[in-house]
């Protein structure tokens, strides 16, 4: 009796033993399937401030792909230094909106829309984007609705902005035409970097404060953004989930971006 049931506990014992190998072989594998997606396709990127409304909005999810530009070191998590540069490189189009890391720290992810390509001039005259000495075509439409300094709500002048290439897209000038970004000198694009703005001009840390971010290295980008997951009104709280479905920007859910 007593040897049925020793054998009966070993045995037991070692299929719960293979059962816990099993599962623990099953979650590396995952967290590795997790890594290769998160390094070679796509990351996921939240957006924390208001820089590029009304395109991006406080609160939203994105996909970023990472094969867009190719890969360097910041393409893998906390950028190793295990190699420079770029393989499999392709540069960004004009007018893309990307994500990056700060210059200034190289750890630091910012998400801005592409401007100036190397060896570009670009100029910013009474709030109007000037491109290798050119207006940037611009539509002033229906006014925007946002929140100033003080968390108030107004109207804000809206703009249809065209690039050169034909990529359009919305921006915002919550202080007029006479914001502290809407006269700058002439921004010369060096090689092998680009210069990058928010939509939301006057609230915009960007190319435009060559202390704070200035030009982008080809190195620093991580990936074009393409697609808004999930987007939720940034008043939503943590605490109060019965408030989720009414916070949940249902008809920004799965589109895409431009």
């Amino acid at each position: 009796m007593n040897n049925k049931t020793g054998k009966y506990v070993g045995s037991t014992m070692k299929n719960e033993e293979g059962s816990l190998r099993e599962t623990i072989k099953v979650i590396i594998q995952a967290l590795l399937i997790a890594v290769v997606v998160r390094t070679v396709l796509f990351q996921p990127f939240n957006i924390p401030s208001g820089s590029l409304i009304p395109t991006l909005l406080i609160g939203d999810y994105l996909f970023v792909s990472k094969y867009s530009y190719g890969y360097s070191k910041h393409s893998i998590p906390f950028s190793p230094g295990i190699f420079s540069g770029r393989i499999f490189g392709s540069e960004p189009k004009r007018g893309e909106i990307a994500v990056f890391k700060l210059p200034r720290d190289n750890s630091t992810d910012f998400i801005k829309r592409v401007i100036g390509l190397p060896g570009d001039k670009i100029q910013v005259i009474s709030g109007v984007l000037h491109i290798n000495g050119q207006p940037v075509q611009r539509e002033r439409v229906e006014d925007y609705k946002t929140t100033d300094l003080y968390g108030r709500t107004i109207s804000v002048p809206q703009f249809r902005e065209t690039l050169p290439g034909g990529v359009t897209y919305n921006v915002i000038e919550r202080d007029g035409d006479r914001g502290y970004w809407d006269n700058t000198n002439v921004y010369t694009v060096q090689p092998g970097h680009f210069l990058m703005m928010g939509d939301n001009r006057d609230n915009s840390t960007d190319s435009r404060d060559e202390a704070s971010v200035g030009q982008v290295p080809f190195e620093n980008l991580v990936g074009r953004a393409e697609m808004i997951f999930f987007s939720i009104d940034e008043t939503a709280s943590l605490w109060r989930p019965w408030e989720w479905p009414q916070k949940i920007r249902w008809n920004r859910l799965f589109e895409g971006i431009r």
